[in-house]
């Protein structure tokens, strides 16, 4: 079988590759430039780990840029849900524009039966649909964000990486002399790396400072721009050590865009809890399904424990959430995703408001 492998220049898809070419598949490295603007990113060095690690396991590998359609079909999302006083997840966005789309299109262009990437995720087949389910490695399991991955996009997708853990996998690439093998993990945004946020957040929009108040109107500093802060965040606000404080931390709660106030509170008050919420542009994974109403588990936000809910099912692919137990710093913008206590993932919607 043909397969383009999307390798990133980091250790999971340089070891997904090897895997898929130990079990005698024909494995291309197919490299995706996404963006180009700024000194810091790292998409040069990354190329280079990419041409080692091809070169050393024996697969061919090209590049391929897709910086504009990056731009146009996730930054630029990006930058609106800000704009709006949201806090978007890009990298769930990433992956179904672009690293399951034109990357699958590019893929199928060089005769490619199947795409594969390092993602920790699992599919597999029942009855002609595709199911997503939690890799193995709980720890590093990424079906969070690829909850909007159509069935096209699912059923065209190897995951090497399942069914393995990442110290089984930093040691394959130790016992190959990979050149990605001590290689940290990215974080930051999707293809834009680590950087200041802020500063980098500046140069696409415009920074309005404002108030920061308590509930009851009182205003105890100043915000550098509501685009900056997100619910229940506690660092940065620069609003600490105040003599009619009580010594606790302050907490965001809430921001006014038409009144440029960012809302604060001195401890976890509650507020800063909701029992539940309402979810737009919900994706079924494998399809809408027939009961309306049902009980399951759900995740706010990635890396978060599985949290118990009952999940009414809406027109217009939305749905209604409503919490067992209420949950701290629920964030519009963010993704809820929904799974079965089995691991399956049942999709992922836009937590659109929360009560």
């Amino acid at each position: 079988m043909r397969i383009v492998v999307g390798i990133s220049g980091g250790v999971d898809s340089s070891v997904a590759a090897y895997l898929l070419k130990q079990q005698g598949h024909e494995v291309i490295g197919l490299f995706m430039i996404n963006w180009e603007e700024g000194e810091q990113c790292t998409a040069e060095d990354d190329y280079e780990d990419v041409k080692r690690v091809c070169a050393r396991i024996g697969i061919p590998y090209f590049s391929v840029n897709y910086a504009k359609e990056y731009y146009e079909r996730v930054f630029q999302y990006f930058l609106d849900e800000y704009k709006a006083g949201r806090t978007p997840n890009p990298d769930v966005l990433c992956n179904r524009e672009i690293k399951f789309g034109p990357f699958l299109e590019k893929a199928r262009a060089l005769g490619a039966d199947m795409i594969a990437t390092g993602h920790y995720a699992k599919t597999y087949q029942e009855n002609g649909k595709t199911y997503l389910a939690k890799a193995k490695d709980l720890n590093k399991d990424q079906s969070y964000f690829l909850n909007q991955l159509s069935q096209d996009q699912l059923s065209s997708v190897i995951f090497p990486l399942a069914d393995i853990e990442k110290p089984q996998v930093r040691e394959i690439a130790k016992k190959l002399g990979l050149s990605t093998a001590e290689k940290k993990d990215s974080t930051g945004i999707c293809f834009i790396g680590e950087r200041n946020f802020r500063k980098f957040l500046k140069q696409y929009l415009p920074a309005q400072s404002g108030d920061i108040c308590t509930l009851d109107g009182k205003v105890v500093g100043r915000h550098e721009g509501l685009m900056y802060y997100t619910i229940g965040q506690r660092r940065g606000l620069n609003i600490g050590g105040r003599a009619d404080g009580n010594g606790e931390r302050w907490f965001v709660l809430k921001k006014d865009l038409e009144k440029n106030i960012l809302y604060v509170s001195q401890g976890e008050c509650e507020e800063l809890f909701s029992n539940g919420l309402l979810a737009t542009d919900f994706n079924w994974i494998p399809e809408k399904p027939e009961a309306k109403e049902f009980d399951c588990l759900a995740k706010f936000r990635y890396r978060q424990p599985d949290q118990k809910v009952h999940v009414k099912v809406l027109d217009d692919n939305k749905i209604e959430v409503t919490f067992a137990e209420k949950q701290r710093a629920i964030t519009e913008g963010q993704f809820v995703v929904l799974y079965l206590s089995d691991g399956r993932c049942l999709g992922g919607g836009i937590i659109d408001k929360k009560w």
